[in-house]
């Protein structure tokens, strides 16, 4: 119980005080968490391998895990001291406010914030008020000023008292064992903290003021104006909501995802642990008329491999993020993460911010996050072969799932609506990108289509939406139009890569489920055959490939990665013509 006396007297510079410290434990924190990342392992991973050198990396992993995990907390802690000291402040002052006016009309009021005051004459009392002749309901306008400044000192103090209460129990959530290991079981704490200290954190932060819906340009006004001690807050408190916002400088973005990753790696072990423990019985039947299992363990297998898919793809992506140096890949950052629906994942190799040349490369059906690492291994692939074509200037090539991609051919993949809902969210992170880069002419930026991720990219381009100087399409069953022309970069800016039918069929399938156009000559007389990147008619730069199947385009030393990476450098005329 907080006394009248406690919050008059209440020194909340010291709060202040301990919340800069904690601030400060943040900084060095995270400072400490980069230098190990992104020196240390990294250097270790290019000059050592062994044994030894396993062990070594696994300490500094836990090492790094350490200063993430204690960045997190301590913005917590600092988090809900700032929100303390603010909440309380306000009651000190409203107090305080009471104490003056109660002293201003020489009330007199003791510890327990009773107001008394002198008798005033019964000749002063005015006759059109009543006189006390009149019973309970009178009151002396004296009478009613002291009953006010005693009402609200009680509810400075019972507010200052509930205050108190409520930090008190959020503080106290934040506890973490000893030793240097960190779990899964560690890690789903973190969340359960963050849910736990919610109500007063919304309160000391403002989470209203986290833009939604806002364009890139005003995300990055908002994080801008932000102080730094703000900045660190929602990077603590908020890193899902952070990570997301495209036009917030990559690092920044990196920083927020890779807590993201963390947390949502370690809800996915516990899911998988607790849905294992609970695995119905595996009933067979064997009618006459039908052979099968009960549809109960049916489902449980199918929500099991769903879990151990997205598992498998978030430690895919934090193998890259930890291979940082190695095979002379540069800093990966994480711009992206999450594991509804499908999953999604946004990985750059290099920083974009700052590249001469930047490639977004959007995957096709069956694309998702249990399938990341496949993808990412495309464009490591091409982001060697880029900074071989372009020495001297700084490339990054960016994987990015960040749409549910259509997961079967029949019926998904003949269905346009997948590129239609991905299109806005792949304009979002391109025009995000040149956001944070400075602007449309800082870095020349090429978006790859594979497959149906061409036909997104189609979706994303017809309408002069596509922040981006050229346009790979590969594999592509058709990008929504008929002619090159009717992509916003222009038709000199686009570019086809096709192997014969024989090789891959895709091309064809595009045609019969009508996901290319006609020319804007197409006489409707004329057989409804539409155009696809890969004919000629349709006008793009068709480049030549040695590509054996539908996957086979990013394959190291291929005359199909070369081409790509001489269009990624804007080496243009050194292209291969089919």
């Amino acid at each position: 119980m907080v006394t009248m006396r406690q919050l008059q007297d209440l020194d909340l510079s010291s709060v202040d005080k301990a919340a800069e410290e904690w601030g400060r434990m943040m900084a060095r924190l995270g400072a400490g968490q980069d230098r190990v990342d992104r020196e240390m392992s990294a250097k270790l991973r290019q000059t050592w391998d062994g044994g030894a050198a396993e062990k070594a990396l696994d300490r500094l992993d836990r090492l790094s895990q350490n200063f993430q995990y204690g960045y997190q907390e301590s913005g917590y802690v600092r988090t809900l001291l700032n929100g303390c000291a603010d909440e309380l402040r306000v009651q000190q002052k409203n107090l305080k406010a009471a104490l003056e006016e109660a002293e201003s009309h020489k009330f007199t009021v003791d510890d327990t914030g009773k107001v008394t005051y002198p008798p005033i004459p019964e000749e002063e009392i005015p006759t059109q008020l009543g006189t006390p002749d009149d019973g309970p309901a009178w009151q002396h306008p004296t009478q009613v000023r002291a009953q006010d400044i005693a009402d609200r000192i009680a509810k400075a103090v019972t507010k200052a008292t509930e205050i108190d209460r409520r930090y008190a129990t959020s503080l106290k959530q934040l506890t973490t064992d000893d030793g240097l290991k960190i779990s899964a079981a560690t890690w789903a704490d973190v969340a359960k903290d963050r849910k736990a200290i919610s109500k007063d954190t919304e309160a000391a932060l403002d989470l209203a003021s986290i833009p939604s819906g806002s364009t890139p340009a005003q995300n990055a006004a908002w994080w801008k104006g932000l102080s730094k001690e703000d900045q660190q807050q929602y990077l603590a408190l908020h890193p899902e909501r952070i990570g997301a916002l495209d036009g917030l400088p990559s690092a920044v973005r990196d920083d927020a995802n890779r807590v993201v990753l963390r947390t949502s790696r370690s809800e996915l072990e516990m899911k998988i642990a607790e849905l294992k423990k609970n695995e119905p019985k595996q009933e067979f039947y064997d009618d006459w008329w039908v052979v099968g299992s009960n549809t109960e363990h049916d489902k449980w297998q199918k929500e099991l491999d769903e879990l151990n898919g997205k598992l498998r793809g978030a430690d895919a992506v934090q193998k890259r993020l930890d291979d940082a140096g190695t095979e002379g890949l540069p800093d990966a950052y994480l711009l992206g993460f999450d594991t509804n629906k499908l999953g999604h994942a946004v990985v750059a190799n290099g920083n974009p911010d700052t590249a001469d040349h930047t490639a977004v490369f959007v995957p096709g059906t069956g694309s998702n996050l249990a399938g990341a690492n496949g993808d990412m291994k495309r464009m490591a692939d091409l982001w060697q072969e880029s900074s071989l074509k372009a020495p001297g200037q700084e490339v990054s090539t960016i994987t990015w799932i960040g749409y549910d991609a259509p997961q079967s051919i029949v019926p998904e993949a003949m269905d346009k609506s997948y590129a239609f809902d991905g299109a806005p969210r792949l304009n979002g992170f391109l025009d995000g990108l040149q956001t944070a880069q400075g602007g449309p002419d800082a870095s020349h930026t090429t978006v790859i289509g594979h497959s149906y991720g061409s036909t997104t990219v189609g979706a994303a381009s017809m309408h002069g939406d596509l922040p981006a100087d050229d346009i790979i399409a590969v594999g592509s069953p058709g990008m929504l139009v008929g002619e090159a022309d009717q992509l916003d970069v222009g038709g000199e800016h686009v570019w086809a890569q096709t192997a014969p039918l024989s090789n891959d069929k895709v091309p064809l399938g595009g045609k019969i489920a009508g996901l290319g156009g006609f020319g804007p000559d197409h006489d409707p007389w004329d057989p409804p055959i539409v155009n696809v990147p890969s004919d000629e008619a349709f006008g793009a730069n068709r480049m030549a490939t040695d590509s054996v199947d539908h996957s086979g385009y990013w394959k190291e030393g291929s005359v199909s990665l070369e081409n790509q990476a001489w269009v990624v450098t804007g080496n243009y005329d050194k292209v291969i013509d089919d």
